[in-house]
């Protein structure tokens, strides 16, 4: 767990001390910059990362609390095994569909971009 973490931090730092070099322009730029493409392609990536995490938590626990409901079902009553694991496999790609929504909106976000459409940008 210990070297897990380590690893990540050391590989965020790379990340972040390598990035300007990558980036760096090879000659100044001669007009003036218009940042508001970067800023809205910026808010875009934040908002289809946070579609995604919420939506995929969200689906993690309901799956969660429904194969524990499910479980706990047959192991009290294993005779009715069929008729639970058909309402759990249902109620599963019903709570599932909700995370390809999510995965739906944050693909909307980042391709399609509607904020930058409605600026006149892109």
């Amino acid at each position: 767990m210990k070297k897990g973490l380590i690893f990540v931090v050391v590989s965020i730092l790379l990340v972040i001390v390598c990035a300007p070099f990558v980036y760096a322009a090879s000659e100044a730029p001669t007009a003036t910059v218009d940042y508001t493409k970067a800023i809205i392609g910026a808010c875009s990536l934040a908002v289809a990362g946070v579609a995604i995490a919420f939506g995929t938590i969200g689906t993690a626990l309901g799956m969660g609390n429904g194969l524990n409901g499910a479980t706990n079902a047959v192991g009290r009553n294993p005779e009715a095994q069929g008729k639970i694991l058909l309402t759990m496999m249902v109620g599963l790609a019903m709570i599932e569909s909700l995370a390809i929504y999510a995965l739906v909106i944050s693909l909307i976000v980042l391709y399609a971009n509607p904020i930058s459409k409605a600026f006149g940008i892109g």
